[in-house]
């Protein structure tokens, strides 16, 4: 059985305030993107485990792996054959896209269906949220508005249909952590959760991500690759996530053109 694990893109992020778990409190919304890496999963005829990947070169570490952590986080409540599973990666990784959080959450979701498991929205959020804090996102894969660690979500009337999206990826791999660390936490002068229903074109200068301005400074050519966007006839552009990859949002399709040596480049329309 073959799914077709997509990934997301986030309007906005704020960091609120550090916790006293360690964590941070945030809000963003997450809208999900039709790009897409290759997941299929099968019985094993010879009753072994196999974890095999193609495409985008991962990490060799299967302990790791949110693809055999879902496998084993369901096999440990549930008597699920062995499996071999095969992961076509095509999202880059290190990218603020959660192609690996999807990845992980279609897991569950490909497994649940291929071994009956009956599982439902919620008991699969419960799993995926085992896995990581934006995985739940990727079972009900609808626009969401984010809070907590980012991973309480409600629903967003957000909508950007018809619109063309550009993703630019750098190539750029900072550790969600190091972002983090660079954060002063503040409140928002307006509700990100009403910002974004707002049209597209009010949305610059204030529909803002918190990781923006620090990565920028770190890494200037994610505000060289944001500033080409807007230049290209761009409504809205910025980072996603804790970055570094860039989306603009386009009323045509576009050209993108003129863009930094080695940039990744993708178009789709939502």
């Amino acid at each position: 059985m073959i799914l077709f694990p997509n990934c997301k893109i986030n309007l906005g992020l704020n960091i609120l305030r550090k916790r006293t778990d360690g964590y941070h409190d945030i809000e963003t919304v997450f809208y999900p993107v039709p790009f897409h890496d290759i997941l299929e999963i099968i019985p094993a005829s010879d009753a072994r485990f196999a974890f095999s990947t193609s495409g985008l070169k991962i990490p060799d570490d299967m302990g790791k792996n949110l693809c055999v952590r879902a496998y084993r986080l369901l096999s440990s409540d549930f008597l699920i054959p062995e499996v071999k599973m095969h992961l076509h990666k095509v999202i880059p990784m290190g990218a603020g896209l959660g192609g690996g959080s999807s990845d992980g959450a279609f897991t569950l979701l490909l497994l649940n269906h291929l071994f009956n498991l009956e599982l439902n929205e919620g008991t699969l959020m419960d799993y995926a949220r085992k896995l990581g804090s934006d995985c739940p996102f990727f079972i009900r894969n609808q626009p969401a508005f984010a809070s907590g660690r980012g991973d309480l979500f409600e629903p967003s009337p957000v909508s950007l249909t018809g619109w063309n999206l550009a993703l630019v990826f750098p190539g750029i791999h900072a550790g969600t952590s190091e972002a983090y660390a660079m954060i002063t936490p503040k409140l928002p002068s307006r509700s990100l959760k009403k910002l974004v229903t707002d049209p597209v074109s009010g949305w610059k200068g204030w529909v803002t991500n918190d990781f923006e301005t620090v990565m920028i400074r770190e890494y200037p050519v994610i505000g060289q690759i944001r500033d080409q966007l807007y230049n290209q006839g761009a409504a809205f552009a910025a980072m996603t996530g804790s970055g570094s990859a860039v989306f603009g949002l386009f009323r045509e399709s576009p050209v993108i053109a003129n863009l930094p040596p080695g940039c990744f480049t993708s178009s789709c329309i939502l």
